[in-house]
């Protein structure tokens, strides 16, 4: 069974989506809600709540098959303070900066001969294009200076889960590893390197694109499930709004998101649509509060709340009948792709913080299925490569 550490773990979705047949050997986070969640789902045992910054490489056994590191992107986004990423010099300046003391693991386990064979990075897509690009060229040059051959992707959880959720996967596999022809290409594509990858991969020094590896994945099937399809007919943890509040969401709309309403009504069908407030300029230059729908089938990316205006509202379209309220933390849990019997914090900002901070479980699941276990495999041999064969993998279960 391949072994993984679990880098700011939070809930444990990348947990998740590797599924039941990989063996976490440890995991770590600094937030205690985050931790109990873990606990609760996953058990206790290879947990470590505490700031990265005081774990030491002699907590983390063996040699792990997978290093898996959902680092901070507050100083990453494009919604955020712009910070960017840091170096290993002033690490503590910047959340985001915190990769550079999980890079320092990693750092120390290849010294001691014991680097993971595969390594995984991911962040919001912002980390592509912050701090004029530096960030990204930071990042690749840390991988190329341990000697992992690697590459980056940008995958949007909408291919598997109705939220609109772009992410990108810096993924690195150690030199000595051989990866199998058909993950590679020889040039990028437009479905999985967009073009501002593209452009930021150009602008590398030539000492680092020697490592890089344009990666090739199958596309998925076909979504199986819509937004209206995850949203509870009694939802647990939030109530119908009045329709004095209701009326209130519909007044801050524009004429192009009322319209958008109107023709929800005139359809006849129950329609659902994710609306998020946000602070736009009008003709004048003067900032208002402005409410956005979308009936495009999906929601919009989960975030974590901040303040109101960061919590996703559904409304409800049937006829001439429109109602509102929040997104309730299971449909919350749902839209990021974890079972209904993954137990969620009591709190509704716990529990929204806890999943909108997360990463979307199926893209695990199909990056472990497609990549990850294909390299493996490869260079298993004997019994060792009849257990790492692909199997159809159950993406989740709770620990007893």
């Amino acid at each position: 069974m391949p072994t993984f550490y679990e880098f700011f773990a939070g809930g444990g979705m990348a947990r998740s989506g590797l599924g039941n047949t990989w063996n976490c050997s440890f995991a770590n986070d600094f937030d205690e809600m985050k931790g109990k969640a873990y606990k609760q789902n996953w058990g206790s045992e290879d947990l470590v709540i505490d700031d990265i910054a005081n774990i030491n490489a002699t907590q983390l056994p063996g040699c792990a098959d997978l290093a898996w590191a959902s680092s901070p992107c507050q100083d990453l986004s494009l919604a955020g303070n712009g910070n960017g990423l840091g170096t290993p010099e002033n690490e503590n300046k910047t959340r985001s900066g915190t990769f550079w003391h999980f890079w320092s693991l990693m750092t120390k386990l290849s010294s001691e001969n014991r680097s993971p064979k595969i390594v995984v990075l991911e962040n919001v897509t912002g980390a592509i294009t912050s701090n004029q690009g530096n960030d990204f060229a930071a990042i690749a040059g840390a991988f190329a200076n341990l000697n992992y051959k690697f590459g980056a992707i940008v995958m949007d959880a909408q291919l598997f889960v109705p939220q609109s959720r772009k992410r990108l996967f810096v993924i690195g596999i150690r030199e000595d590893i051989t990866i199998p022809k058909e993950l590679t290409t020889n040039y990028f594509n437009g479905l999985w390197h967009p073009d501002n990858l593209v452009a930021s991969y150009k602008k590398l020094p030539v000492a680092i694109k020697q490592n890089w590896v344009w990666w090739h994945l199958p596309f998925p099937a076909k979504r199986k499930k819509n937004f209206i399809d995850i949203i509870e007919d009694e939802p647990l943890g939030v109530t119908w709004h009045s329709p004095e509040e209701t009326q209130n969401l519909l007044d801050l709309m524009s004429p192009v998101n009322l319209a958008k309403v109107k023709n929800a009504m005139v359809s006849g069908k129950k329609t659902v649509g994710g609306i998020y407030r946000r602070t736009r300029k009008d003709k004048d230059g003067k900032s208002q509060q402005r409410a956005e729908v979308r009936f495009d089938q999906i929601s919009g990316c989960l975030r974590t709340p901040g303040g109101g205006s960061s919590r996703q509202i559904i409304l409800i379209v049937e006829g001439k009948q429109v109602k509102s309220r929040l997104l309730s933390p299971r449909e919350g849990a749902r839209l990021m792709g974890l079972p209904d019997n993954y137990q969620l914090p009591a709190k509704y900002n716990d529990a929204y913080h806890l999943v909108g901070d997360g990463v979307a479980v199926p893209v695990v699941h199909h990056l472990a299925t497609n990549m990850f276990e294909r390299v493996l495999a490869y260079n298993a041999t004997g019994n060792n490569r009849r257990e790492l064969e692909i199997t159809e993998q159950i993406p989740y279960e709770r620990a007893s």
